[in-house]
Formats: structure tokens, sequence, C-alpha cells
């Protein structure tokens, strides 16, 4: 005898209460735009429900922190700046340099500089 296949039964986990909402042109907006920070699409079939469901009970998966994409983009390429210095230093190791160019130096601390700065940006959007 086959085995029945498809969905398992949800058992005590399974959604029997239905509430239906109204919001205003306002709050609508305001949803989509919480929608579109966490990369969601408000007209896929799916999102929403889940997605008030997880708010509203608090559940940390939803509301953890998100990075838009812009700051993103910016961390990877600040990554790739640091992959290029590191690059940089093996191979002045390699070759037994001591001290390496001072110009070299001072850009070095060019880029530490900015990329306190830059830090120091994200943080007070953060906050």
């Amino acid at each position: 005898m086959r085995k029945k296949a498809g969905r398992k039964p949800l058992g005590k986990h399974k959604r029997e209460h239905t509430v239906n909402l109204r919001f205003n042109d306002t709050e609508m907006k305001t949803i989509k735009i919480l929608l579109e920070s966490y990369n969601l699409d408000f007209k896929k079939r799916g999102v929403l429900g889940p997605f008030l469901r997880r708010l509203i009970l608090q559940d940390k998966a939803v509301l953890e922190t998100r990075i838009s994409d812009s700051t993103s983009n910016l961390t990877y390429q600040i990554n790739k700046i640091g992959t290029n210095i590191n690059q940089l230093v093996k191979v002045a190791n390699y070759k037994n340099l001591i001290r390496p160019n001072s110009k070299l130096e001072l850009e070095m601390q060019k880029s530490n500089e900015l990329m306190r700065k830059i830090f120091g940006l994200l943080d007070d959007k953060r906050e």
C-alpha cells in the first residue's frame, strides 16, 4: 500500500482564525515602504500576511535591522579595498621590503582616515 503524498497535517499549528484589516492611504503607503525596506514585493501573493503576522507577534527574523542596498554596496567596495591592501602588504613582505614606499604609506594613512569617516557616517545614519 502506498503512503499518501502531499503536505503534512498542521495539527495545533493550523490557522483557523481570520482577521480582516482596512488601512487608509497613508497607512498603506507606510506598509509598502516598510515592505520595500525588507526587499519584499507587496504585489506578490503570500507576502503581506506572513510579514504582518511576524511583525505583530515580534518574530526576530523580521525585526532584525536591514542594511540598505547602498550601504551593502559600500560595504562590498570597502572589503575589496581591504583585499587590495592585503595583497600589497603580502607582496611587500614576500620581497622582503622592510620599509615600503613612503607615498604608499601616506596613501594608506589617508585611506584609513577615510574609512574612519565612512564608518562614523554609517553609525550616525543608524542612530
